[in-house]
């Protein structure tokens, strides 16, 4: 059975994610606990890991209810090393990466994709969820 680490913040519940998850794979869904930079400074991440737990539960939920058995955790709010700490436990087969759409996306902005790519050498595959609710997907 093919491994599946999804990694999403807010697009986490999307309909493009959610179609792009493909069916008999073992998943595993990590939402990082992204913060503001004042609360990490305050070092305060009490409300970012509630609002990415909260978003997880709903994925997960949603999951099921399509009849995919997915697991998940709280991540790094670095989506890369959430990435690099959730392979040490959970040796995927590929990596799915949900983001805003280009302009919008702090991932996209600082190259998640590429540098996800270049860092563990597995398919990494690219779902942009747009805010108008179609989807694009990019095999990276």
């Amino acid at each position: 059975m093919s491994k599946t680490l999804v990694i999403a913040n807010e697009t986490i519940e999307g309909n493009a994610l959610l179609e792009a998850i493909p069916y008999g794979n073992e998943v595993r869904v990590v939402a990082p606990a992204l913060n503001s930079r004042l609360r990490h400074w305050l070092s305060d991440e009490d409300q970012a890991r509630r609002a990415a737990e909260l978003r997880l539960t709903r994925c997960l939920e949603r999951l099921a209810a399509l009849g995919v058995d997915a697991t998940g955790r709280i991540g790094d709010a670095d989506p890369l090393l959430a990435i690099e700490d959730e392979l040490r436990t959970f040796p995927a087969d590929e990596i799915l990466i949900s983001t805003h759409p280009r302009g919008r996306s702090g991932w996209l902005a600082r190259n998640l994709v590429d540098r996800a790519c270049d860092r563990f050498g597995l398919p990494v595959l690219h779902v942009v969820t747009p805010l108008a609710g179609d989807r694009e997907l990019v095999a990276a």
